[in-house]
């Protein structure tokens, strides 16, 4: 508890000056870049400060030069402050729509080109993955948690196909992620940290040439994502046509 109370305490800490320096920046040059380090800054020492340790692999591969979604398992409430300063460049988001009810916070968001969504709503989430194509088109990276919620247990839940027609419209590569770890020191449901190493692991891009049908690209990356799982938490191989008939076979000598 103490752990959570001395990230949190450090971000409420961070707070005022963001709002006296970094909003106020913001809105005078019309610029969200110096908030944007500043809060990933912020999102980073934070967890450092909880006494969790992240270890990534992969990252050296992704070219910081090009444009890219990330999509990632999501196990943890810690998963963002972890995965998204790791981000090469800027990248936005997906939020609540409620977020943008608040005026000031609102316009800042919208500087930040950080994407409304209401997941309640079929229309709100086509429009939601249209903003999302043009935020791709300006440059800026996007990171997605293709499962829609955290899992209970680590194991993966099915994926929301927004994020694939998203892929197939803008034309750039995904990034498969998998955070293992981050289910250990921050379960779900429950507000204490405990000490620990979260991996992340940045696996090959998968480049548009190689989508395939979107059935076909969704199975791709959740192989990804799934290979990277402890193998307690891996899905079961699918059993071939093949094995079936010797299965069967056997059992009916």
């Amino acid at each position: 508890m103490i752990r959570t109370l001395v990230m949190l305490g450090f971000w409420a800490a961070l707070l005022p000056v963001a709002a006296l320096i970094g909003f106020p920046w913001t809105l005078l040059v019309g610029n969200v870049n110096f908030l944007y380090r500043m809060t990933m800054w912020g999102a980073w020492t934070g967890v450092r400060l909880a006494g969790i340790r992240v270890k990534t692999v992969g990252l050296d591969k992704i070219d910081p030069a090009r444009t890219y979604i990330f999509m990632s398992n999501h196990v943890s409430n810690i998963d963002p402050p972890i995965l998204m300063p790791l981000i090469p460049r800027r990248m936005s988001i997906m939020v609540k729509k409620e977020l943008f009810r608040v005026p000031v916070l609102a316009k800042l968001m919208r500087f930040g080109s950080l994407v409304p969504v209401d997941r309640g709503n079929r229309e709100s989430g086509i429009s939601a993955v249209r903003a999302a194509a043009e935020v791709i088109r300006q440059g800026l990276n996007m990171t997605i948690y293709v499962e829609g919620h955290r899992s209970f247990d680590g194991k993966l839940l099915p994926f929301k196909k927004g994020p694939f027609y998203l892929a197939e419209e803008c034309d750039v590569p995904i990034v498969p992620v998998t955070i293992v770890g981050s289910h250990y020191v921050m379960p779900k449901r429950r507000f204490a940290i405990k000490p620990g190493t979260v991996t992340v692991i940045f696996h090959p891009p998968i480049e548009p040439k190689d989508f395939g049908s979107r059935d076909c690209l969704m199975a791709k990356v959740r192989k990804a994502i799934d290979g990277g799982l402890p193998a307690e938490m891996q899905e079961a191989e699918p059993t071939t046509t093949q094995d079936t008939k010797v299965h069967q076979g056997r059992a009916s000598v």
